[in-house]
């Protein structure tokens, strides 16, 4: 494929959307490396048995959560989404809000950030969020979507404050269909008619592993369960 390289006063323009599919590639090496996304046979919280697991909870030093949130930061940023602040579920999205915060802060865009409670609490500032109010349009940061059920809290959640869900940004979405024909994230896109944003997708992990030849029994295994659970048409 030609590709459209500019030189402008001594640096070369990578044309965006090549930019975008080297950071997915970058990332796919990067959770690989990190043991965050691993092969094998695992059970997904939705009962199937999976050839691969991603968990980003495995993203656990300051240097990898950093990097993460820099890879958070450029999929938003080339999304073009609208948003004012941002907001992590209970558990996992409050390290992955909290990061992406301080990423985006050190690109210039300094924006507000908030979590919920699991459990409302009756002393000190009380209530379920913790952080900024909720007001505005917030972008919520999660890792991977199986039935969208945090989703839905965050919505509800966000809502109930008088803000508007601006949008989901996942780590990775594995295009497996959800209750029904579509898949997880085109429910959610569908359901609360926000857009759903990652930072990669199972095509782009099936992607990398077409050229690392010592994934390839992960490849065909990961190729089966696509034929089984993967969406026929995935925007």
């Amino acid at each position: 494929m030609t590709r459209n390289i500019l030189k402008s006063a001594g640096k070369i323009s990578i044309p965006r959307n090549v930019g975008e599919r080297l950071d997915r590639r970058n990332f796919i090496a990067f959770a690989i490396d990190c043991g965050v996304l691993r092969f094998g046979s695992f059970v997904t919280k939705s009962g199937r048995s999976s050839p691969y697991f991603f968990d980003a909870g495995l993203f656990r030093t300051g240097a990898s959560l950093g990097r993460l949130a820099e890879f958070y930061a450029a999929a938003i940023r080339a999304s073009g989404v609208a948003f004012d602040m941002l907001f992590g579920p209970a558990y996992k999205g409050i390290a992955l809000a909290t990061a992406t915060a301080v990423a985006l802060a050190r690109e210039g865009r300094d924006v507000p950030y908030a979590y919920n409670r699991k459990e409302a609490k009756d002393h000190g500032e009380g209530g379920v969020v913790v952080g900024a109010p909720l007001a505005g349009r917030v972008l919520m940061i999660d890792d991977v979507m199986t039935a969208g059920t945090a989703v839905r809290e965050s919505v509800a959640i966000i809502q109930a404050a008088g803000a508007v869900p601006a949008g989901v940004a996942l780590c990775l979405d594995r295009m497996e269909r959800g209750t029904g024909e579509l898949s997880a994230v085109q429910e959610v896109e569908r359901r609360h008619g926000i857009p759903v944003i990652a930072i990669a997708t199972l095509d782009d992990l099936v992607g990398y592993l077409q050229d690392a030849p010592r994934h390839e029994e992960s490849l065909r295994a990961i190729a089966a369960y696509r034929k089984q659970y993967g969406v026929s048409n995935h925007a």
